[in-house]
Order: C-alpha cells, then sequence, then structure tokens
C-alpha cells in the first residue's frame, strides 16, 4: 500500500495525555513531555491537513478529557494554551468518547471510506487497565473489518508501568476476546532514536 493512498480519505483523531506526569522534562533537547506531544501534534495536523482541509479531532485527558473538532495546525498552540499537564489518567472514559463517536458516525453514514485511525499519545499506566481493555474489545466486535479501526498507542518517556501496559495490550487482546487485533503499541524500547513527531507520522502511513 503506498503512503498516500491510506492516509486519504481516513479520519484521524489524537487523544494526547495531559496527566501530571507530562510535564516531566525528559525528551531529546532538553524538552517536556508535554513540549514533544504539542510538536508531534502539530506534525500531525500539518500532514493531515494536506490532505483533509478539515483537520483532525484532539482530545485531552487526565481525570477529564475536552475534545477539539476539525484542529489545523493554526489552531494546535491555542489548544495548548488552554490545557496544562495535571491530574490522573483516565485513558479508559476518553477511548470510549472517541470509539462511540465513530461508530455513531458510522451508523449514520459520515464516516471516510477507508474508516479512522485513533493515535493516543500516554505517558503513563492508565488508572483501569481493564476498563481499557474492555473498551477496545467492545469496539472490536462492532466493526466488519480489521482495516477500519486502527488504534495506535504511543509512549512517551521511559515509565516501564506504561511500557508493560502497552506490551500486554498488544499482546492479549484477542485471546481477551476482540474481534479484531486493531491495537498497534509503540513503547519507549521500539522507538529507538525517533522523535515523537517522526513516530506518529509513522503511524499514519504504516
Amino acid at each position: 500500500m503506498t503512503g498516500g493512498s491510506i492516509v486519504e480519505e481516513r479520519d484521524y483523531t489524537l487523544i494526547i495525555d495531559k496527566s501530571g506526569s507530562m510535564s516531566i522534562n525528559d525528551q531529546p533537547g532538553g524538552k517536556t513531555r508535554w513540549d514533544a506531544a504539542q510538536e508531534s501534534t502539530m506534525a500531525l495536523a500539518r500532514k493531515c491537513e494536506q490532505i483533509d482541509p478539515d483537520g483532525i479531532t484532539v482530545y485531552l485527558f487526565s481525570g477529564r478529557f475536552r475534545r477539539y473538532d476539525n484542529v489545523t495546525s493554526d489552531k494546535v498552540t491555542q489548544v495548548y494554551q488552554e490545557n496544562e499537564p495535571m491530574g490522573r489518567t483516565d485513558l479508559a472514559s476518553v477511548l470510549q468518547d472517541a470509539l462511540a463517536s465513530y461508530l455513531e458516525r458510522k451508523a449514520a453514514g459520515e464516516t471516510k471510506p477507508n474508516g479512522e485511525t485513533i493515535l493516543v499519545i500516554t505517558d503513563g499506566e492508565p488508572d483501569d487497565r481493564k476498563a481499557v481493555m474492555r473498551v477496545i474489545i467492545e469496539a472490536s466486535r462492532k466493526i466488519d473489518r480489521d482495516e477500519e479501526l486502527a488504534i495506535s498507542l504511543i509512549q512517551v518517556g521511559g515509565d516501564r508501568k506504561a511500557t508493560e501496559f502497552l506490551k500486554a495490550l498488544d499482546d492479549q487482546l484477542e485471546s481477551a476476546g476482540a474481534k479484531f487485533d486493531i491495537v498497534d503499541t509503540v513503547t519507549i524500547d521500539d522507538m529507538e532514536e525517533m522523535t515523537l513527531a517522526e513516530v506518529l507520522l509513522n503511524a499514519i502511513i504504516d
């Protein structure tokens, strides 16, 4: 598959962790995890708007979440100015909202022909691992084909518990009852020398 065809005719949703630990300064070039996330959001928004001028959907989450629709590169700075890292990592609720939104649009015939990719940037283990798995498994049972929905979870920072959670998610979903394996994870060990922005752009072309 060529890089062009998959990115076109597909929707992109980006879910960014804004829990307190995102303010930790451990990224290349002396940046915080939050700075790296903003840089990556900008790179993804630029890439996607070349193909789809509507922009992308962006969620920021900690204990609660906020959703921003039609985010183009000129709106990214504003989104980050309105949020700051604090709080917990309630990944299940925000993922539930993003997946429900996709399934509602699908039922209404409003999704793109190639479906949707949901990219999650997170730096910690979620508050409720089981709830995250449950939400993904339920969504996998409501889609018709494997390629239609992809969830990529990308780790920022070196928290071993986060790495372990992502590996478990990648390995256990199908045995836990998922109809399709719709999850792909990128741990800190997989990133090698790539920046978060590069990993994000890879995930949409892959």
